[in-house]
């Protein structure tokens, strides 16, 4: 018996180290290839060029316009009526998450199963046009997300392009610190628990030491409506908040919180963190700073949606509609006040591979189609940190694209209807 284990063990290592060979020997092919389609959108022009195409050399974009040169050696690769735009980007999601577990998965999955489930979860999100993301906390899982983004690095499973956090950073009794448990069965947090400066940097040198490229922190939590007006606490102070983005600039990192009102999101944008998730109600004074400071908002209109079509009772319903109707109207107020936007979904909770509804609703709700690709695509590229490599169709940049049918600036809704994705010069869906 335990002559058949080491022969399949063996028989499975050096499939293993075949597949591992053969991967390396593809990524490592100088591949041509001419993509071309009725259309191509210039995501900082607006500008549809009729016809379109994109020549690619291995990973990246050579050459882009209605008509590029086709080396002899080019694969040529008709993509017919479709227009050719960049992948998009998730400023917001949770790869960690899935439907109606978010609230017990530290009681009742273990993290490696989790994490394969994260893993599918990734696959799912590019699947659907989705080449860069930002994961916004694991949810309990740790650093088990860094193993998701080396698993994509090296081509190990099919997935975008990953900036991970770890877990999110809550003081004790907040957002996510599993309140309404019975305190004496211990429940663990979904997050890092840290009440003051010193411990909130020491909780961010602890996740950077285990791979975390951004802190994500709750800065604000629970959250309640009162006579048709948001009130949502704060947990951290300017001057704590103030601690973390130096703190964040020392390990050349970025902090981002979940701010959902005032004061909790003056005092992100005093701070100057790089984004306000959720961002439902922003006074005059921080919008004012956000303009100012360049921190965009990235409002989550997916997961309020699906709440309140999702709600368990009449009661939730009605509360989680009037919030979302609160939103819609202080959306609009933003959009005046021209403060810039990134868009994230908080997919997660709701089927990955779905967000792509969040740019729907953002157009629905006020915005032009451009200005929330734009929002998506190079306000998401600066975001994530690749402002020069990603989110805009130019030469030098990785060749991250996909296909559309119709046109976006049109119908935004296309954009759930992705028909070809490449990512890094690979293609995936076709």
């Amino acid at each position: 018996m335990n002559h058949q284990l080491s022969c399949t063990c063996k028989i499975f290592f050096f499939i293993s180290i075949l597949t591992t060979f053969t991967l390396n020997l593809c990524a490592q092919s100088p591949e041509i290839k001419v993509l071309h389609a009725a259309r191509l959108l210039d995501i900082e022009t607006g500008k549809v060029l009729q016809p379109g195409e994109v020549l690619v050399e291995g990973e990246r974009i050579k050459a882009v316009g209605e008509k590029v040169e086709h080396p002899t050696d080019a694969q040529f690769i008709d993509l017919g009526d479709v227009t050719l735009m960049p992948g998009l980007i998730d400023a917001h999601v949770h790869l960690f998450l899935h439907p109606g577990a978010e609230d017990l998965q530290t009681v009742e999955e273990s993290t490696p199963w989790r994490t394969l489930l994260a893993a599918d979860a990734a696959r799912a999100d590019l699947m659907a046009g989705y080449t860069a993301e930002r994961d916004m906390g694991t949810e309990g899982a740790g650093s088990a997300d860094t193993a998701i983004r080396r698993a994509i690095d090296s081509g190990l499973i099919p997935g975008p392009r990953m900036r991970m956090s770890g877990n999110a950073i809550d003081i004790l009794g907040g957002h996510e610190d599993a309140n309404k448990y019975n305190p004496e069965q211990h429940v663990l947090s979904n997050a890092d628990r840290a009440n003051t400066a010193s411990e909130l940097i020491a909780v961010m040198r602890e996740q950077h030491k285990q791979g975390s490229d951004f802190a994500k922190l709750y800065e604000t939590g629970p959250d309640s409506m009162v006579n048709g007006v948001l009130r949502t606490p704060y947990q951290y102070t300017v001057e704590e908040l103030e601690a973390t983005v130096a703190e964040a600039k020392r390990l050349n990192i970025v902090v981002a919180v979940h701010a959902m009102g005032e004061p909790g999101t003056l005092y992100a944008a005093k701070a100057g963190v790089a984004s306000i998730d959720h961002a439902t109600q922003l006074s005059d004074e921080t919008m004012r700073i956000m303009k100012e400071k360049h921190i965009p908002a990235v409002p989550t209109f997916a997961i309020f949606e699906y709440f309140a079509e999702h709600a368990e009772s009449p009661t939730v319903k009605a509360r989680e509609e009037a919030q979302l109707q609160y939103k819609i109207a202080e959306f609009k107020k933003q959009i005046a006040a021209g403060i810039p936007f990134a868009v994230g979904s908080d997919v997660g909770p709701f089927p990955h591979g779905t967000q792509a509804h969040e740019m729907t609703l953002m157009v629905k709700y006020g915005m032009k189609p451009l200005a929330v690709l734009q929002a998506d695509l190079i306000e998401g590229a600066r975001l994530l940190g690749w402002a020069d490599s990603i989110g805009e169709l130019k030469s030098g940049y990785f060749a991250d694209i996909i296909a559309v049918p119709g046109n976006p600036l049109d119908d935004i809704t296309v954009c759930e209807h992705v028909k070809f994705v490449m990512k890094g010069g690979v293609i995936y869906k076709q």
